[in-house]
């Protein structure tokens, strides 16, 4: 494939930065809903694990639909739903981390994982009913258990299982992709088509078409917060169906003006930067860089993935690549990513 000027330079720049950061990197590119960055530096595969990215490209896409249907609003409580659930707090706080929920909890490890993935399902459902959120909290505190209630939720409106709730999801908005999970960890193509991730220290194992996140392993491959496995093209596809929505420019389950709430900023701003689902651009240390206009949304992945979209420029950038491979205490990838996107924008700028 023949690479135009930019993207001979934006690798260029990319291509010494990856040394000891991440054994490769793709980045694919949309401006005005064309295709203006295409590129694979290092060794890259087809499908990568996405960790959680799954949060936007599911989660927030199942809660946007129901939503829209009337199923719940911005002040539904969560107990409305899940009547099992304690704790006076709101949906909608669920999805921009304003819970006082700790970040992450090992639940994996007490977890059977000889039990049927229901007893597991079960299991994760006691121990958060079990867990208190902090209180006299401030700010957003981005949490795992924020997502893993939302699964519960969706079962819960939808009455489906929460894998039949992303096979319908997929079916509405993602039909023609080959984003899916793992179920019991099994990958659904050739294990050496997967980025592997990390030489896991509780699985004894190279992890290559098995997700990465312990909890979502323990559950079976399947959860709302994680598991998702996709290919660059795939992520490129998710975003420009986001930018459609946003748009209004095509025919879809949701209305513009859901879609345009979903983006709209939910945190009081110095409380974090947050709107319902998706993450939005700190000033000064934005993993999307410093071009992109505070009214951007997107997501980044554990893994070392990202999506982002800025709505004022019209411009959405993907990033893949499997930056775990050197270590989860590795995080040099946090400073490639702005680069990127940064030498992006600015390559653009040249060649406009």
């Amino acid at each position: 494939m023949r690479l135009t000027t930019m993207e001979k330079n934006l690798k260029t720049l990319i291509e010494p930065e990856l040394k000891d950061v991440t054994p490769g990197v793709q980045v694919l590119a949309y401006q005005n809903g064309r295709k203006v960055c295409d590129i694979a530096l290092g060794q890259t595969y087809p499908y990568y694990d996405l960790a959680s990215l799954t949060k936007i490209i599911f989660t927030t896409q199942a809660m946007m639909l129901a939503f829209d249907k009337g199923k719940w609003n911005l002040k539904t409580k969560v107990s409305d739903v899940l009547k099992w659930f304690s704790h006076d707090m709101l949906i909608k706080d669920l999805m921009c981390h304003l819970t006082g929920f700790q970040a992450w909890s090992p639940f994996y490890k007490s977890m059977d994982l000889e039990a049927s993935k229901e007893v597991r399902r079960e299991y994760l459902r006691n121990m958060l009913m079990e867990t208190a959120p902090l209180k006299n909290f401030e700010k957003s505190v981005y949490s795992d258990l924020n997502f893993l209630l939302l699964g519960f939720i969706l079962e819960e409106l939808e009455q489906k299982k929460l894998y039949d709730v992303w096979l319908w999801t997929k079916e509405l908005f993602l039909q023609g992709t080959t984003l899916d999970f793992h179920i019991d960890n099994k990958p659904l193509f050739k294990k050496e088509h997967y980025a592997p991730t990390e030489e896991c220290p509780w699985r004894h194992r190279l992890l290559q078409g098995e997700v990465h996140d312990e909890n979502t392993w323990s559950l079976g491959g399947i959860s709302s917060h994680a598991g998702l496995f996709g290919t660059i093209e795939d992520l490129g596809w998710y975003v420009l169906h986001i930018r459609s929505q946003m748009m209004g420019i095509a025919r879809y389950e949701i209305r513009q003006k859901t879609a345009l709430l979903f983006a709209k900023r939910a945190v009081e701003e110095g409380k974090g930067d947050w709107a319902l689902g998706f993450m939005m651009p700190t000033p000064g240390s934005s993993s999307c860089g410093q071009y992109y206009d505070l009214s951007s949304i997107g997501h980044t992945g554990f893994t070392g993935t990202s999506v982002w979209y800025d709505p004022k420029i019209d411009l959405a950038v993907c990033i893949l690549s499997n930056r775990l491979v050197y270590g989860r205490e590795n995080t040099k990838f946090k400073d490639l990513r702005p680069k990127i996107h940064n030498w992006l924008v600015e390559g653009l700028r040249k060649s406009a």
